[in-house]
């Protein structure tokens, strides 16, 4: 039997779940651009030129602009679409959605003024449902490539979490379950946050000690905030918390981690995003998160420092000399 899943966006990890998912003959995909142009261009090339160059695309993938052709048959949804446009494309795409297809979100994010996870703007938006959330080290860039990638499949319910690691899992690409969907997604925002104070360093030449210690203190400061939102702290130590924060501090993929080098050389935030061609999650997330500790009294001197750097024209050298004289205490 025939299980038909279609990809909604045309980003880099649309494009890379797309090509993973169609490598099995029993699945049917199909990839919803929403600009015309896009899709006409990567269906004609088979390839996604501007993110991905030189993976090809397989012919069995159905690209097009229609949202209603591109979700005809389709047994589930697999959304990848930036966060802070995930609102306005679900309320878009409602009424095509109906409540039998499970959602599949592989969003890493936090929505502004709300600060919705994406499962949670899933549901105010479409209503209770099914969703999956597959998050964990995985750089498109490497998944297109079919090179060895592991990520874990969070839902609160576990039969919906073995099915989607089925549909995922393959030679190349290994999937474990986890029920801890709040740890999952706050691993997978908060991390960006921290990736650009990697880049910070990085840009400022502050070598290889400073970035561990970032990194090392920095998942301390993201499982802080995440139990403090129920999530359980075993995540942190797993593929969503530190391999995924890993990854995205150390990988020149990293689309958050290059800006925070670019601010460590001294360019201006507005330079950076108006030279990017993807979204840099980790800018938005860190407007978010710096709002809510404030609120609830949460400790985070490193996503603090970053949000000033990034909203309130710090040096970075003015924050790395904050971060280093803070008072002495145990750790």
């Amino acid at each position: 039997m025939t299980t038909g899943i279609t990809v909604l966006g045309s980003g880099a990890m649309a494009t890379a779940c797309a090509i993973l998912l169609a490598q099995r003959d029993d699945q049917r995909v199909s990839l919803w651009a929403r600009r015309k142009d896009l899709a006409d261009e990567m269906s004609s090339s088979r390839e996604n030129k501007r993110l991905l160059p030189g993976v090809k695309l397989p012919d069995s993938i159905k690209i097009t602009a229609d949202p209603a052709e591109a979700l005809d048959g389709s047994n589930y949804v697999v959304v990848a679409i930036p966060c802070q446009f995930l609102r306005e494309s679900l309320t878009e795409l409602k009424p095509l959605l109906n409540k039998n297809r499970p959602i599949v979100s592989v969003i890493k994010g936090l929505e502004n003024d709300t600060f919705c996870r994406p499962s949670e703007i899933i549901a105010d938006v479409l209503g209770s449902r099914a969703v999956v959330v597959l998050s964990g080290p995985s750089h498109a860039e490497e998944i297109s490539r079919r090179l060895p990638t592991t990520v874990v499949a969070a839902s609160g319910d576990l039969s919906l979490a073995r099915q989607v690691q089925r549909m995922f899992n393959t030679d190349r690409f290994r999937v474990y379950t986890n029920l801890d969907v709040v740890g999952v997604e706050l691993s997978g925002a908060l991390k960006n946050v921290i990736a650009i104070a990697a880049g910070i360093s990085d840009g400022l030449g502050y070598g290889d000690n400073a970035k561990s210690a970032l990194m090392t203190r920095g998942l301390v400061e993201i499982t802080r905030f995440g139990l403090k939102f129920g999530a359980e702290a075993s995540t942190f130590s797993g593929l969503a918390g530190i391999g995924d924060l890993i990854t995205t501090c150390v990988s020149p993929y990293g689309r958050n981690r290059r800006v925070g080098e670019e601010l460590g050389r001294g360019k201006s935030l507005n330079e950076i995003l108006a030279g990017m061609d993807s979204v840099a999650e980790g800018v938005a997330t860190a407007k978010s998160v710096f709002e809510v500790a404030e609120q609830e009294g949460i400790d985070l001197p490193i996503i603090t420092e970053v949000y000033r750097v990034l909203f309130e024209d710090k040096s970075p050298e003015e924050a790395t000399a904050a971060l280093m004289m803070r008072p002495l205490r145990g750790e």
